[in-house]
C-alpha cells in the first residue's frame, strides 16, 4: 500500500507537470499570436508610411522640375535678348555710320552714340 500512495502522489505530481506545460505552451501561443499581429500591424504601418514618403517625394521632385525649368526658361529668354539686343546695337552703329559718313549727324554725336552703344554690349 506504500507504493500505491507513492505511485499516486508521482501520478498526481506528472499531471500537475504536465498541465502546468499545457499552460506554459498554451501563453507562448498567445504571446507568439500576439508578436504575429503585432508584426503584422507594423508592416503595414511601414507600407502605408512608405508610401507617404514615396508620394511626398514625387511632390517635391515635381515641384523642383518645375521650378528648374522655369529659371531655365528665363535664362534662355534673358540669353535671347541679350543676343538679340547686341545685334540691334550693331545694326545701329552700321545705321549711324551710314549718318556719319552723309553728314546727317557730326562726328561727336556719332562718337557719343557709339560709346553709349558699345558700353550696353
Amino acid at each position: 500500500m506504500g507504493m500505491a500512495k507513492k505511485g499516486g502522489y508521482i501520478e498526481k505530481l506528472l499531471k500537475k507537470a504536465d498541465k502546468a506545460l499545457q499552460e506554459g505552451v498554451k501563453k507562448a501561443d498567445e504571446v507568439l499570436d500576439n508578436a504575429v499581429e503585432l508584426g503584422a500591424m507594423t508592416a503595414k504601418q511601414a507600407s502605408k508610411t512608405g508610401k507617404e514618403l514615396h508620394k511626398q517625394a514625387k511632390k517635391e521632385r515635381d515641384s523642383l522640375r518645375e521650378r528648374g525649368m522655369g529659371k531655365i526658361t528665363k535664362g534662355i529668354s534673358a540669353a535671347k535678348n541679350i543676343t538679340s539686343n547686341t545685334e540691334d546695337d550693331l545694326e545701329t552703329l552700321k545705321k549711324l555710320g551710314k549718318l556719319r559718313a552723309s553728314e546727317v549727324i557730326t562726328e561727336k554725336e556719332f562718337q557719343a552714340k557709339k560709346k553709349k552703344i558699345l558700353d550696353r554690349i
